[in-house]
């Protein structure tokens, strides 16, 4: 990777095959001429890098056994002409009609006896033997045509992966197989999963039911992890064919959309070169600092600007290396009805925020808009009349600073205030058994991310920078003082001993552990523990509960006497409420409320060298804020204008590089606690100085020692 052609690489993905100009048969000098003319523009625009391939197995193999691979040579050639880098996609996600018609059987199941409707994409049982022969196929015969091209920076495997749990019979019958080996004998599953209960034991391995009506919660745990093992090895194997093609400078990787329900992300990105996501994210108001959640309405695009961040901070934390962004917001992304392209500035804005983050690539989704299909409103860089138009205009803006800012910006590391640890077996067990309910009353069954996502955008409103941090890349506590001088274990509900004594090793070691909602309720089976919660962390914490409680509206809090906390009159609690006794910690924060009064909202305690806070609710946006503006510590660089964020990296060459935005139609000016050049105009900076902000603006400085 040391041989990519930009420190940071810019682009779209290319599909050439779905030109009108290629499709609509026109003559092959209309397709060439179509293609000299993209990637003019790109090369104009600041490009550097396309993707391709990935989508179109039919195109590769039109029928069983017939290949034409010599289509996309015109558009490697004509890329290493014009100086861009490739990423070759694998096309096993996208079946050819002739394969679902050969094989019905590779079909997934949704539920038992209950096939997938062929006519989208991802339908098919990827553990299938049928399919994996098939999909080896076309993938080597795609990699020895286009592997040694000396345009191919590096390949990508499948698409998106993890999209569904499969019920096939197969898969079924080695979940079977895996407890068997797993637990070794049914007397010792009947044991660890408690199936005396409602009759459940099992007498023989036959005796196991299928997942469908299954409500018993150490089966669903076992399930999920099997699911997101099965994608795991799936993404694996792809990724070892391909090795077995790729030189050594190029990379392997596959584009993860996090939060799907049949990946561990952090596992598949184990099984990769490098990490890389798609964050979609919504545009214009939603942008905006500070963030009036009244006027959104749903979506499932990320909302607010920390949930940009927040995407960002999980693919770093993934590896806890820089990342690639595969796919992002060209134009409008989503269905028809669903058209807010950016304001002009917020794709500056949100480009340099992935940077700032750990971006070394940003690829969006797509060159061209397509004329068909079911992503015809699916903006890409060029509208449907493919000329260029105000995206592309402001896209080739981000181009020129990204080229003007060179090495600046190479390797950049971004700084963290706050980890925020991220638990996968926690999220299934809160899946199964919800903690939360959501507005209408239904069980909330993504509760590990209601739990977890406040705490993180209480990090972010208060100015702090966030990583994202997996329970299996802990380390040593020691070490992770120094990385991590604040710790936020919320939502922690299926963990071992040896987790929950790594907790209390942290905070005495000198770290601040911050612990939240249903952290230490749970063993590793995802069973209520016996000792009094949060289990092993009771004497650390110097609080104790056994009960709680669902709120069934927002409780305003205020802080505790002679507490530090500084609340204003719109903090408060929100969806749960643990029943806290202190037993020789102090009260930060307590409930404005009749009965909940009697119990501290939050609590905190030295302990060692370290401290233990235990917040024991969901806080609002207000009281986050304030919960981590008192954890942190003083910034000059921390901005106090509501609409400014000021994160920071270490480059390559060991500086510190600034990025402030205004996420707001407003001006702003903050005033400049350093020597600072500005990267993208040269514009110099003394101590003290202002800086001015226009609306939807950002500067990259890079800050003089």
């Amino acid at each position: 990777m040391s041989n990519w052609p930009n420190p940071i690489l810019f682009g779209a993905a290319y599909y050439y095959e779905y030109q009108p100009a290629v499709l609509g048969g026109f003559d092959a000098e209309s397709a060439k001429h179509r293609l000299e003319e993209d990637l003019d523009l790109m090369v104009e625009a600041g490009f550097s890098v396309i993707r391709v391939g990935e989508s179109v197995w039919s195109t590769w193999e039109p029928e069983n056994g017939r290949f034409d691979v010599d289509w996309l040579q015109p558009v490697l050639d004509g890329a290493l002409e014009h100086g861009i880098a490739v990423v070759l996609g694998t096309p096993t996600y996208a079946v050819p009609p002739w394969l679902a018609r050969l094989y019905p059987e590779i079909a997934a199941d949704h539920q038992t006896g209950q096939r997938v409707g062929w006519g989208a994409r991802q339908e098919v049982d990827y553990t299938h033997p049928a399919f994996r022969f098939h999909a080896e196929r076309v993938i080597r015969k795609i990699l020895a045509r286009y592997a040694d091209h000396p345009a191919v920076i590096g390949i990508q495997v499948d698409n998106e992966p993890g999209v569904r749990l499969y019920h096939n019979e197969g898969v079924f019958q080695r979940f079977t197989d895996h407890l068997r080996h797993e637990y070794g004998d049914v007397e010792t599953l009947n044991r660890e999963w408690g199936l005396v209960y409602w009759s459940h034991r099992l007498s023989t391995w036959a005796d196991l039911w299928r997942p469908d009506g299954n409500a018993q919660p150490q089966y669903e745990q076992a399930w999920r992890r099997f699911q997101a093992e099965q994608t795991t090895e799936f993404i694996g194997w792809q990724a070892d064919i391909a090795r077995e093609y790729v030189r050594e400078q190029q990379f392997v990787t596959t584009c993860i959309c996090y939060g799907r329900p049949g990946i561990d992300e952090r596992a598949v990105a184990d099984q990769l070169s490098v990490t890389a996501g798609n964050p979609y994210y919504r545009m214009q108001d939603n942008l905006a600092l500070p963030f009036d959640r009244s006027s959104s309405t749903p979506h499932w695009t990320l909302e607010g600007t920390w949930a940009l961040y927040h995407a960002a901070d999980s693919m770093y934390g993934s590896r806890q290396e820089p990342f690639l962004v595969t796919e992002t917001n060209a134009q409008a992304i989503g269905e028809p009805s669903h058209n807010m392209p950016a304001y002009d500035g917020q794709w500056r804005q949100a480009g340099w925020a992935l940077i700032s983050r750990g971006a070394k690539m940003i690829e969006y989704w797509h060159w061209h808009t397509l004329h068909f299909g079911a992503e015809t409103y699916w903006g890409g860089v060029l509208p449907h009349s493919q000329r260029p138009g105000r995206a592309y205009h402001e896209l080739a803006k981000l181009g020129a600073e990204i080229r003007k800012a060179g090495a600046a910006i190479e390797g950049l590391v971004p700084h963290v205030d706050v980890a925020v640890l991220y638990s996968k077996e926690s999220e299934w067990a809160l899946a199964a058994q919800p903690a939360l309910a959501n507005a209408d009353g239904s069980s909330d069954h993504g509760s590990f991310q209601s739990i977890t996502g406040p705490f993180y955008k209480g990090a972010f409103d208060a100015g702090l920078q966030t990583r994202i941090v997996h329970t299996e890349q802990l380390g040593d506590p020691v070490e992770a003082v120094a990385e991590f001088p604040v710790l936020v274990a919320a939502g922690i509900y299926a963990a071992d001993d040896d987790l929950l004594d790594w907790f209390d090793r942290y905070a005495a070691a000198g770290g601040h552990l911050v612990l939240g909602p249903r952290t230490g309720y749970g063993d590793q089976e995802a069973r209520a523990r016996l000792e009094v919660k949060p289990a092993h962390l009771t004497e650390a914490a110097g609080v104790w509960y056994d009960e709680f409680a669902n709120l069934g509206g927002e409780i305003a809090v205020r802080p505790a006497k002679d507490s530090p906390l500084e609340l204003n009159a719109t903090a408060g609690a929100t969806k749960w409420a643990d029943g806290l006794v202190l037993d020789g910690a102090e009260a930060l924060a307590e409930y404005v409320h009749p009965h909940y009064g009697r119990f501290p909202a939050v609590t905190t305690k030295a302990h060692g060298s370290g401290r233990v806070t235990y917040v024991g609710t969901i806080p609002n946006d207000a009281f986050g804020a304030a919960l981590f503006t008192w954890m942190a510590p003083a910034d000059a660089w921390r901005p106090a204008h509501p609409s400014v964020t000021a994160t920071s990296g270490t480059s390559a060459e060991g500086r510190t590089v600034r990025f402030v935005h205004n996420w707001s139609w407003e001006e702003a000016e903050v005033e400049l606690p350093a020597a600072a050049v500005d990267l993208l105009d040269d514009t110099e900076y003394e101590a003290g100085a202002q800086l001015r902000l226009g609306p939807w603006d950002v500067k990259v400085l890079l800050e003089n020692h």
